[in-house]
């Protein structure tokens, strides 16, 4: 966050952003609100990959695809956090996120839904094990659902885990959805 800069500065800071390519306001909502853990090869405990491009599941490859679902539905500027760890000590911060991936193996995740955007809340299960087709087969729906049916200021799709026995409910999603991701 940059903050208090004085009018004759601006030029300035845009050019430094620029610089660093930090400059671009065309993306989607959503790419500004997730993050990734290191992953490969920096970090020895990782099962998976998040960030690099030598796998086709990494971060930026998924937020383009989910971004592309997102904008079909009319959410291009809606704010979704979706944070992807490849290791269960969760460096990003996945079990707060409204989606998140924790790393199982190579090319291989869970998939946890529900948290809260301002990470008030932890998220739940929605589907043990993922790999990329399944994740999009899983998001589509669920995303033009949330686009329909939500109300006015509604950020949740999935129902908040209030104890912890609550965690594994719905796991796999509900109803039709739950069957369309069964199918993918």
């Amino acid at each position: 966050m940059i903050s208090e800069i004085s009018t004759e500065d601006v030029p300035e800071i845009r050019r430094i952003l620029a610089k660093y390519k930090l400059d671009n306001l065309n993306h989607a909502v959503l790419r500004s609100s997730s993050s990734a853990c290191v992953a490969f090869p920096t970090c020895g405990l990782a099962m998976a990959e998040s960030e690099r491009m030598s796998s086709d599941i990494y971060l930026p490859v998924l937020i383009d695809k989910v971004e592309k679902i997102s904008k079909e539905n009319g959410l291009r500027n809606d704010s979704i956090v979706v944070q992807m760890t490849v290791f269960p000590n969760g460096c990003a911060r996945p079990y707060v996120a409204e989606v998140a991936f924790v790393g199982k193996a190579p090319v291989s995740y869970s998939m946890l839904l529900g948290g809260g955007y301002y990470g008030q809340r932890l998220n739940k299960i929605h589907w043990e094990t993922v790999s990329d087709p399944e994740i999009r087969a899983i998001l589509k729906p669920m995303i033009k659902r949330y686009a329909l049916e939500r109300l006015e200021g509604e950020a949740g799709y999935i129902t908040q885990t209030t104890s912890g026995k609550e965690w594994y409910d719905n796991m796999g999603g509900e109803g039709q959805y739950r069957e369309a991701a069964a199918a993918a």
